[in-house]
């Protein structure tokens, strides 16, 4: 005789058994998302030796464009680089590659142009071409790390207010920055975790603190951090130390505003009088000039 289990009890024995199962991966998974991408932070702008895979082992192009690159365009590149927070898309060695890559291309098609069509302008504008392309990539990250520092010299008040009020409330100053950190989502918040890992790390706080000012190579966040060591070092409170660079960010912030505003008349002269008042011109005195060639031509 065969007796068949109700359908709750078959329900309840089959959810059982896939619940067994995923509770044991959540126990026993190990989460690699924030590992992972805690190593990509710490390593970013280091070449690790002994690294054999794809990403990191320098093909032919890269190792001839190193071998034809100065060492000071590289270092250049690198400053700029670690200004723009290391683009994960931009590393330097594709740099180095792109710039020599632009340049050849360019310089091909220059010849071409000037071969076709010999003349003084012609190989001006070859060789104009040329160094843009070579220049190219250094261009688009000086501007990258330019709308960095922007970014973090727009947060950098916002952010101090955040860790004062953290510091006020009981936390200590990483705590402060842990939290300024995780809440929030621009550059600045990505270098104060930076910061924190490296110190996690083992690396000195003094050292942490130093090499984030000199990674942003912004001058506000620099005076901050050098006002935060020398708190540090002679015991003054860190809460007014805190306190007192908001009030004075909040203070450059709005200067730089007004300045910028009144920048904008002197701006706006200069297409004034290269767009506006030659049409302005040729509509009020068009019809009278007309009229006056008609009665000399008469």
């Amino acid at each position: 005789m065969t007796t068949t289990l109700p359908t709750p009890v078959l329900g309840a024995a089959l959810a059982v058994a896939a619940a067994v199962p995923l509770l044991g991966w959540s126990l026993l998974a190990r989460p690699r998302t924030a590992t992972d991408s805690a190593r990509e932070n710490l390593v970013r702008g280091i070449e690790l030796e002994g690294a054999t895979d794809a990403r990191r082992t320098p093909g032919m192009l890269g190792k001839l464009a190193r071998g034809l690159t100065p060492r000071g365009t590289v270092t250049r590149l690198n400053r700029l680089a670690s200004t723009a927070g290391r683009p994960a898309a931009w590393p330097v060695p594709k740099l180095v590659a792109a710039k020599l890559v632009l340049a050849v291309v360019a310089g091909s098609l220059g010849l071409l142009v000037v071969t076709s069509r010999p003349g003084v302008l012609t190989i001006g504008l070859a060789a104009v071409a040329t160094l843009t392309a070579y220049f190219l990539p250094e261009l688009l990250l000086y501007s990258r790390g330019q709308e960095r520092q922007d970014a973090i010299g727009l947060e950098l008040a916002d952010t101090l207010d955040q860790m004062t009020i953290a510091v006020e409330a009981g936390l200590g100053f990483e705590s402060a920055m842990a939290r300024a950190g995780k809440n929030g989502k621009g550059p600045l918040a990505e270098e104060l975790v930076r910061t924190l890992q490296d110190i996690a790390v083992g690396q000195p706080r003094r050292e942490a603190y130093l090499a984030m000012a000199e990674r942003t190579g912004v001058q506000d966040l620099g005076r901050f951090i050098r006002a935060i060591v020398q708190a540090d070092a002679y015991g003054v409170s860190i809460a007014d130390v805190l306190r007192t660079q908001a009030q004075e960010m909040r203070l450059k912030r709005r200067q730089r505003a007004e300045e910028k505003a009144m920048q904008i008349p002197v701006k706006v002269i200069f297409p004034l009088i290269l767009c506006i008042l030659p049409t302005l011109f040729i509509v009020l005195l068009g019809p009278a000039v007309i009229q006056i060639i008609g009665v000399f031509s008469h």
